[in-house]
């Protein structure tokens, strides 16, 4: 590393993927936020998906406050975060073959959806095995994952492919192998991930993007707001009454 203590370049570094993701993948995110906003106008339903820490971006949009209201998290068990002990049985289930089609078959998804695929390196069986099933059954997919993984690493898939090679549109967070943006003489191994911060951001503008073009279109985008402002349970419960067939995190 250069000058500069590591907090500093750990936000130089974050900053840095943060304005390269705004400025490449401008286009993506956009026909992103107008696909979500045809599902919604299309009485379609909304679903992410992410395994490990890559679930953290997907749960960042589920039941957020300024955020979609029907956006739903298709949770596999033992892979959301590290919610299973011990947290490397969460690893081990993502090479699993077959326990995405069965997650598919078991959960409320339908043709005419979208499921946003969460999957920084998208070369593990559980994220392939997902946007294959889920385009099967007649969603869209939408991929968020580094592309560089397939230019240098192997599929884990039966197939040699990749989470990108199964999406209607990819979303590349840009993060390089190994998810760590800082070396240091004194420590052996490069440190400090950025993965969740640019994801997160990634996803947020596509929600933002996916407001605007319900409005663009007449629609009144159906929002969130904080239950911690005034009159924000009594907004939320509008929302989800109105919407309460395409809502299945309150059940």
């Amino acid at each position: 590393m250069s000058d500069g203590t590591p907090a500093d370049l750990f936000f130089d570094a974050a900053i840095g993927l943060l304005q390269r993701v705004r400025d490449e993948e401008a286009e993506a995110i956009t026909t992103a936020g107008a696909l979500l906003a045809d599902t919604v106008a299309d009485g379609g339903r909304l679903f992410a998906f992410g395994a490990g820490h890559s679930s953290l971006a997907a749960q960042d949009v589920v039941y957020r406050a300024g955020g979609l209201a029907l956006m739903n998290l298709l949770a596999v068990p033992g892979v959301v975060g590290v919610d299973v002990t011990p947290a490397t049985l969460g690893s081990a289930l993502e090479r699993v073959d077959g326990l995405a089609g069965a997650v598919l078959d078991t959960s409320p998804v339908r043709a005419g959806d979208t499921l946003v695929i969460i999957s920084l390196s998208g070369r593990n069986a559980l994220p392939v095995e997902m946007a294959l099933g889920a385009r099967a059954r007649g969603l869209k997919v939408i991929g968020v994952t580094s592309v560089a993984y397939a230019a240098q690493t192997t599929s884990r898939h039966s197939s040699g492919t990749f989470l990108k090679d199964h999406c209607d549109i990819v979303l590349d967070s840009k993060i390089a192998v190994g998810d760590a943006e800082l070396t240091l003489d004194t420590i052996p191994a490069p440190f400090a991930p950025a993965s969740t911060v640019v994801t997160t951001a990634l996803l947020q503008a596509v929600m933002a993007t996916t407001a605007a073009a319900l409005a663009d279109r007449g629609i009144e985008p159906p929002l969130l707001r904080s239950g911690n402002v005034d009159g924000g349970h009594e907004w939320n419960g509008r929302v989800m009454a109105q919407y309460g067939d395409r809502i299945f995190y309150r059940r």
